[in-house]
């Protein structure tokens, strides 16, 4: 068969079942195989988006997403979804094509190293350059994307090697089964629990597995031991759950850090070195238990002093089974942070000022949506708002990057998560800057009749930067932009506009919206003073109870 043809068939042997793109001349003999495939080709706007949207395929299926683009340009638009899946441990699969490789027609128009360009920034890469060996780096290439820790993947196909004739068929599939924890490490891991006087348990972006939220829950329930989680943890737990904390949306110095500051051991649960630090080590302080897929990686504020490393599932389930809930153990200390915490979150929660403030938006985003419906939130500062004040109640209901952390991911994230989803309501949370930055996919989102709300949180800037700004003692410049007519802007793709005149409107405009089918685009005018007089004053005056 056709080389083209083997490639499709290699993919829907891997079961996937979307192809996120834009593609181009060098990509012609692909998309004729696509024409008759059990794959469904998406095809976006923009090929950075295409890319954000296979990330998340990714993300919530534990399988590769797969993205198209051609060659030169095209390429270069997907290197930035490229780093938002590697940093972000997303299985992801880029195909992009070449020119002719066993003989030049164009010289050198538009034609640069893709594979090299995305060494550093992919698990795997590859020019493919002969048919007959699709079906091997196509397995490998798969392999690699899913293996912990998860990631970015590229292969280059190149157009004369698209077109010439095959004689090989796709591999068979084998289930490669993870390496259990060593049984020392785990018995060590025991006393050390059982011997502490106030351990702590953290859940971080690793731990975002079925089977680990099933073994965890085992463990905290047997223990009674109080969790936290970091940004890309929420969920793993649900969050109404009597032990938890809250989430570590800053590094150092919020209300949560009383009860991290507190504990003797932090029990630490699939820790990422990519987001920030939910607690800084000191040395010669509270003593780290590391339990992950992959050994740590040390740092300047990350150096365990005990690593159980293997299936995580695994190890929980090893140590849950054997624990014994101790008697000494004293979590008053955290139960009263618990209680703080919680209470700040209440705060202003109620607030009719409008604009509306963080902490009212939050509350009735939450109060708007179900246990299982899936929020996914560009890059701003009210994404911290919304780590902090908002619980997600199952895994992977808030999509948020704090890995990469870029901006524009916001609503392709939200697309993919609506197409794996369907039955679920999904919110894209923008905002205006990270909104416009792939606000053409609004088109996409209506052809593909996908019913979906894009909130807006509109304040004609970019305020987290000019929340640091102002926090660094900066003069308040450079950081403020004019928005287009937000409404008219999605009626001119078809799509249904609406515009926020009080703060009472908010929450019935949203539950109408979750009720009416389409693609809901909602301008919400926002007010972050709020990020000041909280996130920086307030916490720098704070004082941990006693």
């Amino acid at each position: 068969m056709k080389a083209s043809d083997l490639f499709v068939k290699c993919l829907e042997n891997e079961g996937v079942e979307y192809i996120f793109g834009v593609p181009g001349e060098e990509n012609l003999d692909m998309l004729e195989s696509l024409k008759d495939s059990s794959i469904q080709l998406i095809l976006t706007r923009h090929e950075q988006p295409a890319g954000f949207m296979a990330a998340t395929v990714g993300r919530l299926t534990g399988k590769p997403g797969v993205c198209l683009a051609t060659l030169g340009p095209g390429a270069t638009n997907l290197v930035t979804a490229a780093a938002y899946a590697q940093l972000g441990a997303m299985p992801m699969m880029m195909i992009t094509g070449q020119k002719p490789i066993h003989s030049s027609k164009q010289g050198h128009f538009q034609i640069i190293d893709t594979v090299d360009m995305m060494r550093p920034i992919t698990k795997y890469t590859k020019q493919i350059v002969h048919g007959n060996r699709i079906p091997t780096i196509i397995r490998e290439a798969v392999k690699q994307a899913e293996a912990e820790r998860p990631g970015a993947v590229h292969l280059e196909l190149p157009e004369d090697v698209a077109a010439e004739k095959t004689h090989t068929e796709p591999l068979s599939i084998h289930k490669v089964r993870r390496p259990d924890a060593n049984e020392k490490a785990v018995n060590e891991a025991i006393q050390r629990i059982e011997s502490a006087k106030s351990p702590l348990l953290l859940i971080g972006a690793g731990a975002n597995r079925k089977l680990i939220t099933k073994m965890l829950t085992q463990l905290i329930n047997k223990t009674g031991i109080p969790f936290f989680n970091t940004q890309m943890g929420k969920g793993v737990i649900p969050e109404d759950h009597p032990l938890f904390l809250g989430t570590a949306a800053l590094s150092d110095n919020d209300y949560l850090h009383c009860a991290i500051d507190r504990a003797d051991l932090i029990i630490n649960v699939g820790h990422d070195v990519v987001e920030k630090p939910p607690f800084f080590m000191k040395r010669g302080g509270t003593k780290v238990i590391h339990i992950n897929f992959v050994p740590a990686e040390v740092d300047e504020v990350y150096f365990p002093q005990l690593e159980v490393v293997g299936d995580i599932a695994n190890a929980l389930w090893q140590i849950s089974d054997r624990i014994t809930r101790q008697r000494h153990w004293d979590f008053s200390y955290f139960m009263k942070v618990k209680k703080a915490v919680d209470q700040k979150v209440r705060e202003k929660a109620d607030s009719d000022q409008f604009p509306m403030i963080p902490q009212r938006f939050v509350a009735d985003v939450r109060a708007a949506l179900g246990p299982k419906d899936i929020i996914a939130l560009d890059n701003g500062v009210y994404k911290v708002w919304f780590a902090r004040n908002y619980h997600a109640l199952a895994p992977n209901t808030i999509l948020l990057d704090n890995a990469l952390a870029t901006m524009g991911a916001g609503l392709p994230s939200a697309m993919a998560a609506k197409m794996i989803y369907p039955d679920r309501n999904v919110v894209a949370i923008c905002g205006d800057g990270g909104f416009m930055m792939n606000s053409q996919e609004i088109e996409t989102c209506v052809r593909l009749k996908l019913n979906i709300i894009v909130l807006i949180l509109n304040d004609s800037a970019y305020g987290m930067i000019k929340w640091k700004q102002d926090a660094m003692g900066f003069h308040d410049w450079g950081l403020d932009f004019g928005n287009p007519d937000f409404v008219k802007y999605a009626e001119s793709y078809g799509a249904t506009g609406h515009r926020v005149e009080s703060t009472a409107s908010f929450l019935p405009l949203l539950r109408e919206c979750t009720e009416t089918p389409g693609v809901h685009v909602i301008d919400l005018p926002v007010e972050y003073a709020e990020n000041a007089k909280v996130l920086t004053e307030e916490l720098k005056e704070k004082a941990c109870i006693h």
